[in-house]
């Protein structure tokens, strides 16, 4: 295991592209962080930063103390010096090789004996569920088989990180779901530092300790996935993981130990937030408030006296275990989602009530 320090990074591509931005974050021991964001938000440039396949214009990475990166004093190791572990979305599976050849490889390059290649590869193949099938030919595996021959080939280089570029994306929906279970808990149960890119929000939510969500090559927001999905600090962010309302506001009178008062005048109407109000909002400052659907709720609830709409069910989708619904309140269509079992129909008139903990104001 080994702490890893990323500080000022920036990657420039030609003179115009800046793909990192001054990211500065750093891992712990046996900690599992996840680079979120859409394409080109800069994640994956700063994955290869680490692994050291791409050479950053500026900034310092260590890894357990040791300096791997440093623009101003001009390190920069190769790949093979770093003792990285790098699973990668292609699952870039030798062709011409067995499941174990493909798994060994890294070892030999290592200059291992016979006997501890062996033992190795054996150990690898039975951590990812393989046991048994290291004479087959990698390539006639599944793609979920082979992702995991990918990762066994990874673990079994020993590495002082583990680091993951999309690994699951060409998997399909059902193997994806079961797949990001059980690669979170093997990673957990050896107690490695992970570094994991994707784009995927709920991949992100299952999977990691602490999510950083990047855009346009900095940093957006970091912290655990509760506290990412409930209180994030700005609409990309709101936006971007999962679904939600993003309202615009005034701000008004705070009210003592239970929040802000905003004037929301699509919805013809005050509300109470709770949360992202621990900073300076002067009185009739502009403010974007985000609700989640699921928050809102039907009916008006005897805890809660304070954010109570009225509204009419303009569409109402059936999930199963859910109604995804659009009401309109005022001028503005709310999503919501009310479960399942709940008898609800377009054109039905609601009282809706929203808790103050549940309405956000956004620092944009």
């Amino acid at each position: 295991m080994a702490e890893v320090v990323v500080k000022d990074l920036v990657k420039r591509f030609g003179s115009e592209t800046l793909a990192v931005d001054n990211v500065s974050f750093t891992v712990g021991e046996g900690e599992f962080v996840t680079l979120l964001g859409p394409s080109g938000c800069g994640k994956t440039t700063t994955l290869r930063c680490i692994a050291g396949l791409e050479t950053p214009d500026e900034g310092d990475i260590l890894i357990a103390d040791e300096v791997f990166t440093s623009s101003r004093n001009g390190v920069c190791l190769p790949p093979e010096k770093r003792r990285l572990g790098m699973v990668f979305q292609s699952y870039a599976i030798w062709p011409h090789m067995s499941v174990s050849e493909n798994v060994a490889y890294g070892i030999q390059a290592q200059g291992a004996s016979r006997a501890e290649v062996s033992e190795k590869v054996v150990k690898a193949l039975e951590l990812v569920g393989l046991s048994g099938l290291g004479e087959r030919n990698a390539t006639k595996l599944s793609g979920g088989q082979q992702q995991r021959v990918s990762l066994a080939r990874a673990l079994a280089y020993n590495p002082r990180v583990l680091l993951f570029d999309e690994p699951l994306s060409n998997l399909d929906a059902k193997l994806r779901e079961r797949m990001r279970v059980e690669l979170a808990n093997l990673i957990k149960e050896l107690k490695l530092t992970a570094i994991y890119v994707t784009h995927d929000q709920a991949e992100a939510m299952v999977m990691s300790d602490r999510i950083i969500v990047m855009k346009d090559g900095r940093i957006q927001q970091e912290g655990d996935p509760h506290a990412t999905y409930n209180e994030p600090v700005n609409s990309f962010v709101a936006d971007f993981i999962g679904v939600t309302n993003i309202l615009e506001g005034k701000a008004g009178e705070r009210e003592n130990g239970k929040g802000l008062w905003v004037d929301v005048p699509s919805l013809q109407s005050k509300i109470l937030c709770a949360k992202g109000i621990d900073r300076d909002i002067a009185a009739g400052s502009d403010l974007l408030v985000t609700v989640r659907p699921e928050y809102i709720e039907l009916g008006e609830s005897g805890s809660n006296v304070h954010n109570v709409l009225e509204g009419q069910v303009s569409d109402a989708v059936y999930l199963g275990q859910s109604w995804d619904c659009l009401i309109q309140s005022g001028s503005f269509e709310l999503r919501v989602q009310v479960r399942g079992d709940a008898d609800i129909r377009a054109g039905q008139s609601v009282t809706m009530s929203i808790s103050p903990s549940r309405c956000v104001v956004l620092s944009d």
